[in-house]
C-alpha cells in the first residue's frame, strides 16, 4: 500500500455500503490516494466506526446512514455530500443483497423484488439524485460479480441481477458521456462477511481457490485497486467496460 499514488487529490468520492468488506476497502483506497470519501451503510454504529478507521489513516471522511432502498436516505446522502464538499467526482455503487439460495423458479416474489430493488434499481435511483452534481471528468463504478457471467445454482437470481449491472454500465456509459465515464468491476470470490459461506467452510474455500488460475481467493485490496484505476484519470479513455477481477476464473472469451 505504501507505493500508491495520489490520483484523487481534491476529489470527492461516495461509496455505498462502505463500512466493511469490499466497500470499505474501496473507500480506504480512494482516501489514501487523496480523495475526500463519503461512506454509508444502514447502521449508525457501523458508519461511525468506519469513519474513525479512515480518519486514523489521515483520510478526510464523512459518514452518512443510508439504506439504499430508502428514497429519503439516498437524497440525504447526496445532500450531505454537497453541503460539506460542494461537488461529487466519483460514485461507487456497491450495495447488494443476497437473501436467498433458492432456485429461481422457487424464489418468492418478495425476495425477487428485494434482489432487484437493492442490486439494480437503487443504483439507478441514487444516480438520478447525484447526476446534477457530477463534475466534468467524473466517474461512476458499479460493483457486479463474476457470477454475472455464469450465475451459480446456489445464487442464481443474485447472479442475474449482477448480469443486469453489466447492461446498465453499457447503457449509462452512452447516456452520461462525454462528461462522466461509467464502468464496472466484477469481483471473484473475496472472503468478507457478505460471503461468509466461503471462509467458514474449508472444503468450499479450497474448491473455489482451485477454480482460479492464481490458486487463491481475492482480497478487498485487489478489488479496491481495480476500482481506483477505473475511477482515475489513468482510465480516462475507458468507459462502458467491465473489469473482471477474479484470479482468472471463467467469465468470457
Amino acid at each position: 500500500m505504501d507505493k500508491i499514488g495520489k490520483r484523487f487529490e481534491g476529489k470527492v468520492a461516495i461509496v455505498t455500503a462502505s463500512t466493511q468488506g469490499i466497500g470499505f476497502g474501496i473507500a480506504e483506497r480512494l482516501g489514501l490516494e487523496g480523495a475526500s470519501v463519503v461512506v454509508s451503510s444502514r447502521k449508525q454504529k457501523n458508519v461511525d466506526e468506519a469513519v474513525e478507521k479512515l480518519k486514523a489513516r489521515g483520510i478526510e471522511a464523512l459518514g452518512v446512514v443510508c439504506h439504499v432502498s430508502n428514497a429519503q436516505q439516498r437524497k440525504n446522502l447526496i445532500d450531505k455530500t454537497i453541503q460539506k464538499f460542494g461537488k461529487i467526482d466519483v460514485i461507487v455503487s456497491n450495495a447488494a443483497a443476497n437473501p436467498s439460495v433458492d432456485a429461481i423458479l422457487e424464489t418468492k416474489e418478495s425476495v425477487l423484488d428485494k434482489l432487484w430493488d437493492i442490486n439494480v434499481k437503487t443504483s439507478i435511483l441514487l444516480l438520478q439524485d447525484a447526476a446534477p452534481h457530477l463534475k466534468k471528468g467524473s466517474s461512476v463504478i458499479f460493483i457486479s460479480s463474476v457470477s454475472a457471467y455464469q450465475p451459480p445454482a446456489s445464487m442464481a437470481m443474485y447472479g442475474v441481477t449482477k448480469t443486469a449491472l453489466l447492461g446498465l454500465t453499457k447503457a449509462l456509459a452512452t447516456e452520461m458521456a462525454p462528461y462522466t465515464r461509467v464502468n464496472c468491476v466484477a469481483p471473484g470470490f473475496v472472503p468478507t462477511k457478505f460471503a461468509a459461506y466461503i471462509t467458514q467452510n474449508d472444503a468450499v474455500r479450497k474448491d473455489i481457490e482451485e477454480r482460479t488460475m492464481l490458486n487463491r481467493l481475492g482480497t478487498t485490496e485487489d478489488m479496491a485497486a481495480a476500482t481506483a484505476f477505473l475511477a482515475s484519470e489513468d482510465a480516462s479513455y475507458i468507459t462502458g467496460e467491465t473489469l473482471v477481477v477474479a484470479g482468472g476464473m471463467p467469465s468470457r472469451l
